[in-house]
């Protein structure tokens, strides 16, 4: 059984999917996605960016951002080069999903870029 905050990242994925394609992004090319994870814990999102770099994923170097409430938080991204399709990018955001949860940070979904 998925658990709800999974499916709503995979609600998430299918919607984001379909807007960009109605939007008519190019899908013949891979589009970059970036995968976002915070923590209020530096120590335990450096962590985490380590065990994802040494998972071999592209690991963006953590950095402080505030939350939408003003509360400070540190964050990295993971960067990847995916085809635009749900089922792909969904086994990807369960893998993220995963990671998160072993490293004991927050998951904050997924963002892409239109391309032409």
């Amino acid at each position: 059984m998925i658990e709800d905050e999974l499916q709503q990242w995979l609600t998430h994925t299918e919607n984001l999917i379909a807007d960009l394609i109605e939007d008519e992004t190019n899908e013949e090319v891979d589009h970059t996605i970036e995968h976002h994870f915070s923590s209020a814990n530096f120590e335990l999102l450096e962590a985490a960016a380590v065990t994802a770099f040494k998972k071999g994923y592209d690991v963006e170097e953590p950095e402080e951002a505030e939350t939408d409430s003003g509360e400070k938080v540190f964050a990295f991204d993971i960067i990847t080069e995916q085809p635009l399709e749900v089922d792909i990018i969904s086994e990807e955001t369960k893998l993220m999903f995963q990671l998160a949860k072993q490293c004991k940070v927050d998951y904050d979904g997924w963002g892409t870029y239109f391309e032409e």
